[in-house]
């Protein structure tokens, strides 16, 4: 009996020649990249809370009433007594409060919050967010942010000009909210798990749930995933399984995904993106540029020597016509490295590239969808 050898370079094409999945699976995407799950949402809060410490950039208590009544709210609170007389400090300001509420946050910890100003205040930079309550659309209170405002914008002002960079009316709180109650919902109590496409395809849906199934009939012993429709893909918990054991083991699994021939076009930009799967019928192309020039000399008349005559105008005009390009190209695109190829060769600006896929559009041999932003 004879014995081979075999060098690295070889081993590693016999291997892609017998297990050709494998090769698919290293250029597949992870299962937590491509889908989300359902439970795993994000809920938003709410406040309304005041800012103070500014240096004279906050609210007009006269064209921002509701920042009066809320600075005199706060300070009765606080056993001060506002009777008698209006305050014209100008560093306080009302503010909107918003943040994100993480899945499966525990009371406790933190989380960033952010700030925008609802009168006409002109920077907060330097200012502190007073204690607020932030709620969500339940109207129960989650989280209370209090803490420095970070503002990223500047505006510097003198007695002729001023100079403003970013955005001085918002700003962040970072971990200055910290959560006082949790989700009613826990993760352990679901029946099963429920994962959302983030870019809905039906073929990327059914490799999901084939993957899934392929790891569950050699885990458990039957398959758990069931594809609902182009964006959910319902997957069983078994009667022996942890649901998060479960849901790590799943969002490690690669699966290799789709997504349909899309070219989206920026007009106001002249961006152009245009998918791997943009196909091109062979078509027959032809761009040019018309520029029209328009020369306005008129000329003086003057009449002769003892004439009696008047000085007259005498118009003229010249008018230009120049065209630019105008060469025929075949363009086909069996590829996308062969697509931009040919529309490179066409010799044509962003703008003008633009143009043409819309021809081509139009003529019906672009096989994709064209979205214009």
């Amino acid at each position: 009996m004879k014995s081979f050898r075999f060098p690295g370079f070889a081993m590693l094409v016999l291997a892609a020649l017998l297990w050709p999945e494998v090769g698919a699976q290293a250029a597949g995407s992870r299962i937590k990249d491509i889908a989300s799950l359902q439970a795993g949402r994000d809920n938003q809060l709410i406040g309304y809370g005041l800012i103070v410490g500014l240096q004279g950039s906050g609210d007009s208590l006269r064209s921002s009433p509701f920042t009066d009544q809320s600075m005199r709210a706060m300070l009765q609170n606080l056993g001060i007594s506002t009777q008698g007389g209006q305050s014209n400090a100008k560093n306080v300001a009302a503010v909107m409060v918003t943040a994100t509420l993480p899945p499966f946050s525990s009371p406790g910890s933190r989380i960033d919050a952010t700030v925008s100003s609802l009168g006409d205040a002109t920077s907060l930079r330097g200012g502190t967010l007073v204690m607020t309550s932030l709620t969500g659309a339940d109207g129960q209170i989650y989280a209370v942010a209090q803490g420095s405002v970070i503002v990223s914008g500047f505006n510097a002002q003198g007695q002729a000009s001023n100079l403003q960079e970013g955005i001085t009316t918002s700003g962040r709180v970072p971990n200055g909210a910290i959560i006082e109650r949790e989700l009613p919902s826990k993760f352990k109590d679901s029946v099963n798990l429920v994962l959302q496409l983030r870019n809905p395809d039906f073929t990327t849906s059914i490799r999901i749930a084939d993957t899934v199934n392929a790891f569950a009939r050699a885990a458990f012993g039957a398959p758990i995933a069931e594809a609902r429709d182009s964006q959910e893909v319902i997957v069983e918990k078994p009667r022996t399984a942890d649901l998060a054991r479960l849901m790590a083991d799943i969002e490690n699994l690669t699966v290799e995904t789709d997504s349909p021939a899309k070219v989206v076009i920026n007009e106001r930009t002249g961006t152009i993106v245009i998918g791997a799967e943009v196909r091109v019928s062979k078509v027959a192309v032809s761009y040019g540029t018309l520029t029209v020039q328009v020369t306005e000399t008129p000329q003086i008349i003057q009449p002769q020597p003892f004439s009696k005559g008047e000085t007259a105008v005498q118009l003229q005009t010249d008018i230009v016509a120049q065209k630019a390009g105008g060469k025929v190209a075949m363009v086909e695109g069996p590829d996308l490295r062969t697509l931009v190829s040919g529309l490179n060769n066409i010799g044509v600006k962003p703008d003008g590239i633009i143009a043409i896929l819309q021809g081509i559009k139009s003529a019906g041999a672009l096989q994709a969808e064209l979205v214009l932003q």
